[in-house]
């Protein structure tokens, strides 16, 4: 089974997330390894839209949530059999693949109806009950196949027809009452060197004739047989294995289960487990959107690991990674956060580094592997650089991030002001944008001991716009407090002109009062020269958390 590894930031990601994971998936890919993916676990704001479209570079895949779901359980090597197929061809594929069962398909491969052991054995009970009347479905087409006979003359030959078996190895007397009685069914007579019977049966019209053995046809009967558009097929088997295998010359979606329903892709194992436990063979075809079969599922799948694995950027803490993430395989983490208490399965890469950028990260890690970094690739690594840094200037920003950006700006040719001031123009106006989506564009939570509380950040030119807006913010605060269950929720608004930020906060009155900033209206805070809020408001926030729960 096929693996493939995520490479996915943090909830609500920001620039960097977003570039690094575009870009490390690229280095990997270029590496030779193209189970790599780019992917983001929120939509892209307004500055990484505008990054991603100057450059032209495709958007990580959005994968709004890793709960258990079929697609990355199932199986994609399965086999799979035409409508049209006849069921012995059929069966004889689905014991060469070991296949437990086998999806049957339209021309275009949606899903049709599934062969298992139980519908296998049950049809096959209504062909050889020899109460049955022998009566089934096929065409001449099927039955050539099925047999591997020799066409000597065929009429309609991919024509469905209800058919009848009989043998003709009676007397002609006998035989000919026989014909006569069934005269009004599509007959398909089986004889071997009976020429006599063969004759009879060519001038009664049957709607096929099977000689056995190889034996030969005259010329005459071939030309009466075309007169009277009487199929002959010459097979190389006996009478008796002719009868046998013709039997199951019907098609194989006229012998398949259509009561299973296939279930989809994204339907979750929640959803699945107990459809599975209904199902007689304890699996189920997978279908996409428009019905097509992808693969198939069963119990046995369940117990084992998922087909894709994770990698994570610009984050290592479980509260801010997609949601379902303890379910699967984590492969690395590359980040230039706080370490958090996240612990993995096995023994992983693990890079972390105090710089300004997890941007800064993967451009290092391409030239420490000898590998050319692609234009637009460059491009977005020296926004995402920028992006994270305030154009060099917040306190995380580090010689080494300085020294990264130096060099992509040299070989993109972009000078690092002029690009800076326009990816963060970008993404600081909020115009018509609501209260909610500024909020959410870039929130993290965080914990303390047992208290949860969220921070938000925006950049902007101006808090002007922000502040008049005030009342919507702090109801959009409140809202965000409650629904995840926070202590306080904040939102610092970042002013790119002055290197200074202002906060908006949503707290008990309690905890409001031992804060110790300046305050610049009600539940509003002056925060001079901070703009980092990893590395100087959380360190704060924190210590303040800590000293009021004690």
């Amino acid at each position: 089974m096929t693996k493939t590894v995520y490479i996915i930031g943090h909830r609500n990601p920001d620039t960097d997330a977003i570039v690094a994971a575009t870009a490390y998936a690229k280095l990997k890919q270029l590496m030779g390894q193209p189970e790599y993916v780019a992917a983001r676990c929120g939509h892209l704001n307004p500055q990484t839209e505008y990054i991603f479209n100057r450059f032209k570079v495709e958007r990580p895949e959005y994968i709004p949530d890793l709960v258990p779901k079929t697609k990355y359980y199932m199986n994609e090597n399965y086999v799979s059999v035409k409508e049209d197929v006849s069921l012995w061809k059929a069966v004889d594929k689905m014991i060469s693949t070991n296949a437990p069962v086998l999806p049957i398909v339209n021309i275009d491969g949606t899903y049709q109806g599934l062969l298992n052991v139980n519908a296998f054995a049950l049809n096959s009970y209504k062909l050889l009950n020899p109460k049955g009347g022998n009566n089934f479905i096929s065409s001449v087409s099927l039955i050539a196949k099925t047999l591997n006979a020799a066409p000597v003359v065929e009429f309609n030959s991919d024509e469905y027809f209800n058919c009848r078996i009989m043998i003709g190895d009676d007397s002609v007397t006998t035989f000919q009452k026989l014909l006569k009685e069934h005269e009004s069914e599509n007959l398909i007579v089986i004889t071997g060197d009976r020429s006599d019977l063969q004759r009879i049966c060519v001038e009664a019209r049957v709607k096929a004739l099977v000689v056995t053995n190889d034996y030969l046809v005259s010329k005459e009967l071939r030309e009466l047989a075309k007169k009277n558009q009487v199929s002959i097929l010459s097979s190389h088997d006996t009478t008796t294995t002719t009868a046998l295998l013709i039997e199951y010359s019907s098609p194989v979606s006229a012998m398949a289960d259509k009561e299973i329903q296939p279930v989809h892709a994204n339907d979750t194992i929640q959803k699945v487990r107990p459809l599975l436990a209904k199902s007689p063979s304890r699996c189920l075809p997978v279908v996409d959107d428009n019905f097509k079969v992808i693969g198939i599922i069963g119990e046995n799948d369940l117990v084992h690991d998922a087909n894709i694995e994770i990698i994570l950027v610009d984050h290592n803490e479980p509260q801010q990674a997609v949601e379902g993430i303890e379910h699967y395989t984590i492969r690395e983490i590359i980040d230039h956060h706080k370490i958090s208490t996240f612990s993995t399965r096995y023994p992983i890469n693990f890079i972390n580094k105090p710089v300004g950028s997890t941007s800064t990260i993967i451009t290092n890690l391409y030239i420490e592997n000898h590998i050319s970094i692609p234009k637009d690739i460059a491009s977005i690594l020296l926004c995402g650089i920028l992006s994270d840094t305030l154009i060099l200037q917040s306190s995380t920003t580090t010689a080494y991030d300085i020294q990264t950006a130096d060099y992509l700006s040299s070989i993109t040719d972009l000078d690092i002001k002029e690009l800076g001031n326009d990816i963060i123009k970008s993404g600081s106006h909020i115009g018509d944008r609501s209260a909610s989506e500024v909020v959410h564009q870039d929130m993290k939570e965080y914990s303390e001991g047992k208290i949860k509380y969220t921070v938000s950040q925006i950049e902007v030119d101006s808090t002007n716009e922000v502040l008049s807006r005030k009342k919507e913010f702090f109801d959009e605060l409140d809202s965000l407090k409650m629904q995840t269950g926070s202590y306080f929720s904040a939102l610092l608004v970042t002013d790119i002109t002055t290197l200074s930020s202002v906060m908006f906060i949503s707290a008990d009155s309690k905890f409001e009062s031992i804060l110790t900033f300046p305050k610049r209206d009600d539940h509003i805070y002056f925060l001079k020269d901070v703009v980092s809020r990893k590395k100087q408001l959380i360190p704060l926030l924190s210590e303040l958390v800590s000293s009021y729960s004690e």
